[in-house]
């Protein structure tokens, strides 16, 4: 699917540079989502870091995951990977 994330890089204060497959490149934040439900364990930076891709989508071990059209909705454009 044309959605599917290519690249992702953790950042710090919980956003994630990602790449998808259209060339959109872009700022996720993850913030909104850290006092919902399974998605509170990723308040530790340690596990945080631990984002993979899986079938174009973002995830963890312990199955979160960030479904490529709710990562598109809510990108924020950005030219390239921030150092």
């Amino acid at each position: 699917m044309y959605w599917d994330v290519l690249t992702v890089k953790p950042l710090p204060d919980y956003l994630l540079y990602v790449e998808i497959e259209d060339g959109r490149r872009g700022i996720f934040d993850v913030k909104p989502y850290l006092d919902r439900g399974i998605f509170r364990e990723l308040r530790s930076e340690n596990y945080f870091k631990q984002v993979g891709i899986v079938l174009g989508a973002l995830t963890w071990p312990n199955e979160q995951d960030i479904a490529p059209e709710t990562l598109v909705a809510e990108l924020t454009p950005c030219e390239a990977m921030p150092e």
